[in-house]
């Protein structure tokens, strides 16, 4: 279900783009087609078809093609006769992008709806086959299920020394934001298939002239700074999408670059590890658990993307490396924040509830929107929850259950306050009951099909 928040900002969108708006805040645009671009989403892995409405060059069109990896048809329109809706991106200065999901399957017409518009950052507009309106998905995310992170212990490789944890065991997280000890691979003593479930992979091609010759690394005190940021970033669980090593190719930068592997990195992912853009959002470990690494987390908005056992020499490096390719701080002044839809779940605040949802006075569940993997019941004043190892549980928390990822997500109607169904697991409190809900009282209802996946987040009242 749209959040009438979410409606109300994309109608604002559209008035401040100068456009008309339809039902819905779906924008009326204008009847100029450039060209098209049929293309294989990176993230779902499905294709696509994307029109150049309004006023796009032939240039921006035919470069924006090539980004989704295909050439583009100038001159015409996507014409598919079997679609399960429109994404509207854009708008401004009267160019938008016109994107149709093809399918005739009007159980997907809801993770369609989400992937346009949480991950993308757009307006559905869904087609008849969806009867005018989204539908139950059924739970169905497009994405991989999200392995929650589990620590991994094992004996050092041969040849390498005792590890820091009992019994000389490396111990490591296997999370996005893990890092096992300094000087090792992650790659060695992690399961990258997990950490790759916990972020949307695809393959991006670098840089620009990534590997173009580079005066510096004939500089010795240079090259001894570049290899230690290496080897900071291969002992973290970045190396699972940032290396050759990755299934489908490195995700833009990559350690293995050729010349000077820094050149791979595009501005904004240098501003990101020099604490220009907040990244706080991606979440982050304690450095007494994490072999030493972090990036300090919510009290220092500061810190680099990059977990790193020295941070101040992790952001001088960064730093310096914008300022080498004539960048200031100001220049990323519009770019506060840099984890994208983590940041806009993490600031999401719900309004109330409609069509029933909620807690019932029997203690019955009730949400719109599709099965359910992640169940909360908040204070109605706490924080959006996020991503682990930090920010799922948000001070305020009163009740979570959650679906192992081979379970079944659950249904609407069929889960009580306090008691976990079978098969599932209670996340907090760590045992025993919750508290009691309050007659009278208010409280957040935040349910997700997966994690960073919301179908439902709204304010009830207990009756």
């Amino acid at each position: 279900m749209r959040s009438p928040r979410l409606s109300t900002v994309l109608v604002l969108l559209c008035l401040v783009a100068g456009c008309q708006c339809g039902p819905a805040g779906v924008p009326i645009v204008p009847e100029k087609v450039v060209g098209h671009c049929v293309y294989m989403n990176r993230f779902s892995s499905l294709e696509e078809c994307r029109d150049y409405v309004g006023e796009w060059t032939d240039e921006a069109a035919m470069e924006d093609c090539e980004d989704q990896g295909s050439t583009a048809e100038l001159g015409s329109a996507c014409n598919l006769e079997e679609r399960l809706g429109y994404c509207f991106l854009g708008g401004e200065n009267e160019q938008w992008t016109r994107i149709s999901f093809p399918g005739v399957d009007a159980q997907k017409c809801g993770s369609m709806q989400r992937g346009c518009e949480l991950f993308g950052g757009g307006v559905f507009d869904p087609a008849p086959v969806c009867g005018g309106q989204v539908v139950d998905s059924g739970g169905g995310t497009g994405l991989p299920t999200f392995q929650q992170p589990v620590l991994n212990c094992v004996d050092p490789k041969q040849g390498e020394p005792p590890g820091m944890s009992p019994g000389g065991k490396v111990c490591t997280w296997e999370m996005i934001s893990g890092a096992t000890e300094p000087g090792r691979s992650f790659m060695d003593y992690a399961s990258c298939d997990r950490v790759r479930t916990q972020r949307p992979y695809y393959p991006v091609p670098p840089a620009p002239d990534a590997e173009r010759e580079d005066a510096r690394l004939r500089d010795p005190a240079y090259v001894a700074e570049a290899n230690w940021v290496r080897s900071q970033i291969e002992s973290t669980a970045c190396v699972c999408c940032h290396s050759t090593r990755a299934p489908q190719g490195p995700s833009n930068w990559y350690v293995e670059s050729p010349g000077n592997f820094i050149n791979s990195f595009h501005p904004r992912g240098l501003a990101m590890g020099a604490g220009w853009i907040d990244t706080v959002g991606f979440g982050a470990y304690p450095r007494e658990q994490n072999n030493g690494f972090s990036r300090a987390g919510p009290e220092n908005p500061h810190d680099s993307i990059f977990v790193t056992t020295d941070p101040a020499r992790m952001l001088s490096f960064f730093e310096t490396e914008l300022f080498h390719r004539g960048y200031k701080r100001e220049d990323f002044a519009d770019q506060t924040y840099g984890a994208g839809p983590l940041d806009a779940q993490r600031f999401f605040r719900p309004t109330l509830c409609e069509n029933g949802e909620g807690v019932a006075a029997d203690g019955t569940l009730s949400w719109r929107g599709g099965k359910a993997r992640y169940v909360y019941v908040l204070e109605a004043d706490a924080a959006s929850p996020t991503v682990p190892p930090n920010l799922d549980l948000p001070e305020g928390t009163l009740w979570r259950i959650d679906v192992p990822v081979d379970g079944t997500p659950v249904t609407s109607g069929t889960v009580r306050y306090g008691v976990v169904p079978s098969g599932l697991s209670q996340r907090f409190p760590a045992s025993g009951r919750p508290d009691s809900l309050t007659s009278g009282k208010t409280y957040y209802l935040y349910v997700l099909a997966d994690i960073i996946v919301p179908v439902t987040r709204c304010l009830f009242t207990m009756p």
